[in-house]
Protein backbone atom coordinates (compact mmCIF):
# COMPACT_ATOMS: atom_id res chain seq x y z
CA UNK A 1 0.00 0.00 0.00
CA UNK A 2 2.76 2.14 0.90
CA UNK A 3 4.07 2.47 -3.02
CA UNK A 4 0.98 3.30 -3.97
CA UNK A 5 -0.13 5.80 -1.40
CA UNK A 6 -1.19 8.89 -3.77
CA UNK A 7 -2.99 6.64 -5.54
CA UNK A 8 -4.72 5.69 -2.88
CA UNK A 9 -5.60 9.43 -1.87
CA UNK A 10 -7.00 9.54 -5.40
CA UNK A 11 -9.46 6.73 -4.92
CA UNK A 12 -10.42 8.49 -2.04
CA UNK A 13 -11.05 11.89 -3.20
CA UNK A 14 -12.62 10.42 -5.78
CA UNK A 15 -14.82 8.37 -3.63
CA UNK A 16 -16.10 10.91 -1.43
CA UNK A 17 -16.55 13.28 -4.58
CA UNK A 18 -18.96 10.58 -6.13
CA UNK A 19 -20.76 10.44 -2.30
CA UNK A 20 -21.31 14.51 -3.14
CA UNK A 21 -23.36 14.29 -6.57
CA UNK A 22 -26.74 12.51 -5.37
CA UNK A 23 -27.11 15.22 -3.48
CA UNK A 24 -26.01 17.94 -6.08
CA UNK A 25 -28.18 15.63 -8.55
CA UNK A 26 -30.98 15.76 -6.16
CA UNK A 27 -30.91 19.84 -6.46
CA UNK A 28 -30.44 19.67 -10.03
CA UNK A 29 -34.01 17.49 -10.04
CA UNK A 30 -35.58 19.54 -7.83
CA UNK A 31 -35.17 22.41 -10.19
CA UNK A 32 -37.08 20.53 -13.04
CA UNK A 33 -34.45 18.49 -15.15
CA UNK A 34 -34.37 15.05 -15.69
CA UNK A 35 -31.70 12.66 -14.83
CA UNK A 36 -30.59 11.29 -18.35
CA UNK A 37 -30.45 15.67 -19.15
CA UNK A 38 -28.04 15.79 -16.15
CA UNK A 39 -25.73 12.78 -17.35
CA UNK A 40 -25.74 14.17 -20.94
CA UNK A 41 -24.78 17.72 -19.84
CA UNK A 42 -21.88 16.37 -17.03
CA UNK A 43 -20.87 14.53 -19.51
CA UNK A 44 -20.74 16.81 -22.35
CA UNK A 45 -18.85 19.39 -19.91
CA UNK A 46 -16.34 17.11 -18.89
CA UNK A 47 -15.44 15.85 -22.26
CA UNK A 48 -15.09 19.56 -23.20
CA UNK A 49 -12.72 19.98 -20.16
CA UNK A 50 -10.68 16.83 -21.22
CA UNK A 51 -9.85 18.04 -25.05
CA UNK A 52 -7.05 20.66 -24.51
CA UNK A 53 -5.51 17.44 -22.32
CA UNK A 54 -6.14 14.87 -25.19
CA UNK A 55 -4.75 16.57 -27.97
CA UNK A 56 -1.64 18.60 -26.59
CA UNK A 57 -0.17 14.94 -26.81
CA UNK A 58 0.59 13.79 -30.93
CA UNK A 59 -0.01 10.60 -28.95
CA UNK A 60 -3.47 11.48 -27.73
CA UNK A 61 -4.66 12.63 -31.03
CA UNK A 62 -5.65 9.27 -32.37
CA UNK A 63 -9.37 9.38 -33.24
CA UNK A 64 -10.11 5.50 -33.21
CA UNK A 65 -7.96 2.77 -31.27
CA UNK A 66 -5.55 0.01 -32.64
CA UNK A 67 -8.08 -2.39 -33.33
CA UNK A 68 -12.03 -2.55 -33.97
CA UNK A 69 -12.03 -5.01 -30.98
CA UNK A 70 -10.61 -2.45 -28.76
CA UNK A 71 -13.26 0.10 -29.92
CA UNK A 72 -15.89 -1.62 -29.54
CA UNK A 73 -14.62 -2.23 -25.72
CA UNK A 74 -14.36 1.73 -25.53
CA UNK A 75 -17.65 1.55 -26.67
CA UNK A 76 -18.86 -0.89 -23.87
CA UNK A 77 -16.83 1.58 -21.36
CA UNK A 78 -19.40 4.68 -22.74
CA UNK A 79 -22.55 2.35 -22.28
CA UNK A 80 -21.40 0.65 -18.72
CA UNK A 81 -19.59 3.59 -17.17
CA UNK A 82 -21.69 6.05 -18.65
CA UNK A 83 -25.27 5.99 -20.25
CA UNK A 84 -26.82 2.05 -19.41
CA UNK A 85 -25.53 2.71 -15.73
CA UNK A 86 -27.01 6.04 -15.31
CA UNK A 87 -30.41 4.58 -16.66
CA UNK A 88 -30.70 2.37 -14.68
CA UNK A 89 -29.73 3.60 -11.45
CA UNK A 90 -31.85 6.54 -12.46
CA UNK A 91 -34.73 4.11 -13.29
CA UNK A 92 -34.80 2.02 -10.41
CA UNK A 93 -35.34 5.39 -8.07
CA UNK A 94 -38.82 5.73 -9.71
CA UNK A 95 -39.71 1.85 -8.89
CA UNK A 96 -38.16 1.30 -5.45
CA UNK A 97 -37.03 3.38 -2.27
CA UNK A 98 -33.80 5.59 -2.69
CA UNK A 99 -32.38 3.57 0.67
CA UNK A 100 -33.21 0.04 -1.33
CA UNK A 101 -30.92 1.75 -4.67
CA UNK A 102 -28.50 2.96 -1.64
CA UNK A 103 -27.56 -0.37 -0.14
CA UNK A 104 -27.94 -2.32 -3.49
CA UNK A 105 -25.25 -0.37 -5.63
CA UNK A 106 -23.01 -0.75 -2.09
CA UNK A 107 -22.70 -4.71 -3.18
CA UNK A 108 -20.66 -3.55 -6.28
CA UNK A 109 -17.41 -3.99 -4.69
CA UNK A 110 -18.57 -7.68 -3.60
CA UNK A 111 -19.74 -8.42 -6.39
CA UNK A 112 -16.44 -7.08 -7.96
CA UNK A 113 -14.53 -9.49 -5.67
CA UNK A 114 -16.82 -12.46 -7.32
CA UNK A 115 -16.06 -11.07 -10.93
CA UNK A 116 -12.29 -10.82 -10.28
CA UNK A 117 -11.92 -13.75 -8.88
CA UNK A 118 -14.06 -15.69 -11.72
CA UNK A 119 -12.43 -14.13 -14.87
CA UNK A 120 -9.24 -12.62 -14.08
CA UNK A 121 -7.81 -15.31 -11.34
CA UNK A 122 -7.45 -12.23 -8.81
CA UNK A 123 -5.08 -14.03 -6.06
CA UNK A 124 -5.84 -11.03 -4.13
CA UNK A 125 -9.60 -12.22 -3.51
CA UNK A 126 -9.21 -13.98 -0.16
CA UNK A 127 -12.50 -15.13 2.14
CA UNK A 128 -10.43 -12.53 4.22
CA UNK A 129 -11.25 -9.93 2.45
CA UNK A 130 -14.61 -10.58 1.20
CA UNK A 131 -15.67 -10.88 4.91
CA UNK A 132 -14.09 -7.20 5.55
CA UNK A 133 -15.63 -5.88 2.99
CA UNK A 134 -19.38 -7.48 4.22
CA UNK A 135 -18.51 -5.48 7.13
CA UNK A 136 -18.32 -2.22 5.52
CA UNK A 137 -21.44 -2.83 3.54
CA UNK A 138 -22.79 -3.56 7.01
CA UNK A 139 -21.87 -0.18 8.00
CA UNK A 140 -23.76 0.89 4.50
CA UNK A 141 -26.71 -0.46 5.52
CA UNK A 142 -26.41 1.42 9.11
CA UNK A 143 -25.70 4.60 7.57
CA UNK A 144 -28.29 4.45 4.74
CA UNK A 145 -31.37 3.21 6.84
CA UNK A 146 -30.04 5.31 10.29
CA UNK A 147 -31.76 3.58 12.78
CA UNK A 148 -35.13 3.38 10.47
CA UNK A 149 -36.29 0.00 9.42
CA UNK A 150 -37.98 0.96 6.32
CA UNK A 151 -35.96 -1.17 3.68
CA UNK A 152 -38.87 -3.19 1.73
CA UNK A 153 -38.45 -5.32 -1.64
CA UNK A 154 -39.45 -3.71 -4.53
CA UNK A 155 -38.68 -6.26 -7.32
CA UNK A 156 -38.39 -4.51 -10.79
CA UNK A 157 -36.67 -1.73 -8.60
CA UNK A 158 -34.22 -3.60 -6.68
CA UNK A 159 -33.45 -5.39 -9.89
CA UNK A 160 -32.35 -2.61 -11.70
CA UNK A 161 -30.32 -1.26 -9.32
CA UNK A 162 -28.44 -4.76 -8.83
CA UNK A 163 -28.15 -4.41 -13.27
CA UNK A 164 -26.48 -1.00 -12.12
CA UNK A 165 -23.85 -2.85 -9.81
CA UNK A 166 -23.38 -4.87 -12.59
CA UNK A 167 -22.85 -2.71 -15.25
CA UNK A 168 -20.22 -0.80 -13.18
CA UNK A 169 -18.52 -4.41 -12.27
CA UNK A 170 -18.48 -4.81 -16.32
CA UNK A 171 -16.89 -1.25 -16.56
CA UNK A 172 -14.14 -2.05 -13.84
CA UNK A 173 -13.24 -5.01 -15.69
CA UNK A 174 -13.53 -3.57 -19.50
CA UNK A 175 -10.99 -1.26 -18.18
CA UNK A 176 -8.61 -3.82 -16.30
CA UNK A 177 -8.37 -5.06 -20.16
CA UNK A 178 -7.84 -1.77 -21.87
CA UNK A 179 -4.70 -0.99 -19.13
CA UNK A 180 -1.71 -0.12 -20.39
CA UNK A 181 -2.97 -0.49 -24.38
CA UNK A 182 -4.07 3.11 -24.14
CA UNK A 183 -3.79 6.08 -22.00
CA UNK A 184 -6.03 7.11 -19.18
CA UNK A 185 -6.95 10.29 -21.40
CA UNK A 186 -7.55 8.94 -24.21
CA UNK A 187 -10.02 6.05 -22.38
CA UNK A 188 -11.83 8.82 -20.42
CA UNK A 189 -12.28 10.66 -23.41
CA UNK A 190 -13.91 8.01 -25.29
CA UNK A 191 -15.97 6.84 -22.14
CA UNK A 192 -17.43 10.49 -22.35
CA UNK A 193 -18.39 10.12 -25.70
CA UNK A 194 -19.60 7.39 -26.06
CA UNK A 195 -21.38 7.60 -22.91
CA UNK A 196 -23.34 10.64 -24.69
CA UNK A 197 -23.49 9.25 -27.99
CA UNK A 198 -25.38 6.18 -26.28
CA UNK A 199 -27.35 8.16 -24.36
CA UNK A 200 -29.13 10.18 -27.60
CA UNK A 201 -31.57 7.80 -28.23
CA UNK A 202 -33.21 8.05 -24.66
CA UNK A 203 -34.37 11.51 -25.77
CA UNK A 204 -36.58 10.66 -28.62
CA UNK A 205 -38.80 8.92 -25.84
CA UNK A 206 -38.31 11.15 -23.45
CA UNK A 207 -38.02 14.82 -25.35
CA UNK A 208 -35.66 17.29 -23.61
CA UNK A 209 -36.77 19.20 -21.18
CA UNK A 210 -33.96 21.54 -19.59
CA UNK A 211 -34.49 25.06 -21.07
CA UNK A 212 -31.60 27.79 -20.69
CA UNK A 213 -33.67 29.96 -18.32
CA UNK A 214 -32.56 26.80 -15.84
CA UNK A 215 -29.79 26.94 -16.81
CA UNK A 216 -29.06 30.09 -15.86
CA UNK A 217 -30.05 29.76 -12.13
CA UNK A 218 -27.13 29.90 -9.85
CA UNK A 219 -28.02 27.09 -7.63
CA UNK A 220 -28.39 24.60 -11.53
CA UNK A 221 -25.06 26.10 -13.23
CA UNK A 222 -23.09 25.85 -10.16
CA UNK A 223 -23.91 21.82 -9.16
CA UNK A 224 -23.81 21.12 -13.01
CA UNK A 225 -20.58 22.27 -12.91
CA UNK A 226 -19.75 20.64 -10.10
CA UNK A 227 -20.77 17.03 -11.26
CA UNK A 228 -19.05 17.88 -14.74
CA UNK A 229 -15.88 19.74 -13.91
CA UNK A 230 -15.15 17.94 -10.67
CA UNK A 231 -17.06 14.56 -10.51
CA UNK A 232 -17.08 13.66 -14.16
CA UNK A 233 -14.02 15.50 -15.46
CA UNK A 234 -11.59 14.99 -12.69
CA UNK A 235 -13.26 12.00 -11.17
CA UNK A 236 -13.60 9.53 -13.60
CA UNK A 237 -9.44 10.42 -14.62
CA UNK A 238 -8.55 10.07 -10.81
CA UNK A 239 -10.63 6.67 -10.79
CA UNK A 240 -9.33 5.42 -14.37
CA UNK A 241 -5.51 6.79 -13.25
CA UNK A 242 -5.60 4.76 -10.11
CA UNK A 243 -7.58 1.23 -10.86
CA UNK A 244 -4.67 0.87 -13.09
CA UNK A 245 -2.29 0.79 -10.37
CA UNK A 246 -4.61 -0.81 -7.27
CA UNK A 247 -6.43 -2.58 -9.77
CA UNK A 248 -10.72 -3.21 -9.53
CA UNK A 249 -10.84 -4.80 -6.46
CA UNK A 250 -9.24 -2.07 -4.34
CA UNK A 251 -10.70 0.39 -6.26
CA UNK A 252 -14.18 -0.45 -5.97
CA UNK A 253 -13.52 -0.88 -2.24
CA UNK A 254 -13.68 2.74 -2.04
CA UNK A 255 -17.24 3.06 -3.17
CA UNK A 256 -17.95 2.31 0.54
CA UNK A 257 -17.33 6.26 0.76
CA UNK A 258 -20.32 7.24 -0.80
CA UNK A 259 -22.26 6.82 1.90
CA UNK A 260 -20.60 8.56 4.10
CA UNK A 261 -19.78 11.69 1.70
CA UNK A 262 -23.63 11.96 1.06
CA UNK A 263 -24.53 11.58 4.62
CA UNK A 264 -22.11 14.79 5.79
CA UNK A 265 -23.05 16.78 2.94
CA UNK A 266 -26.94 16.37 3.66
CA UNK A 267 -26.60 18.03 6.54
CA UNK A 268 -25.95 21.18 5.82
CA UNK A 269 -27.33 21.54 2.47
CA UNK A 270 -30.65 18.87 2.75
CA UNK A 271 -31.12 19.90 6.33
CA UNK A 272 -30.46 15.99 7.64
CA UNK A 273 -29.05 14.85 10.79
CA UNK A 274 -25.47 13.46 11.35
CA UNK A 275 -26.55 10.40 14.15
CA UNK A 276 -24.69 8.52 16.25
CA UNK A 277 -25.95 5.71 14.50
CA UNK A 278 -24.32 7.08 10.93
CA UNK A 279 -21.28 7.56 13.08
CA UNK A 280 -21.23 3.66 13.82
CA UNK A 281 -21.94 3.00 10.25
CA UNK A 282 -18.97 5.22 9.43
CA UNK A 283 -16.33 3.39 10.92
CA UNK A 284 -17.40 -0.07 10.12
CA UNK A 285 -16.78 1.27 6.58
CA UNK A 286 -13.61 2.73 7.09
CA UNK A 287 -12.72 -0.15 9.31
CA UNK A 288 -13.55 -2.98 6.53
CA UNK A 289 -12.09 -1.16 4.16
CA UNK A 290 -9.08 -0.81 5.86
CA UNK A 291 -8.82 -4.09 6.85
CA UNK A 292 -10.04 -5.55 3.42
CA UNK A 293 -6.89 -3.63 1.71
CA UNK A 294 -4.44 -4.49 4.31
CA UNK A 295 -2.30 -7.10 3.04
Amino acid sequence: MKGNFWYHVMATAVGITWGVTFVSSKVLINAGMQPAEIMTLRFALAYLCLLPFSFADKKERRVFAGSVKDELLLVLLGITGGSLYFLLENTALVYTQASNVSILIATTPLLTMMASAIFLRDSRVTLRSALFSLLSLAGVVIVVLNGRMELNLHPLGDLLTLGAALTWVLYSLVLKNLDGKYSVTMITRKVFFYGILTMLPFFIFKPWGTTWAMLGQTPVLANLVFLGVVASFLGYVGWNLAQSRLGPVSMNLYLYLNPIATALVAVPVLGEHFTWITAIGTALILGGMYLAMKE
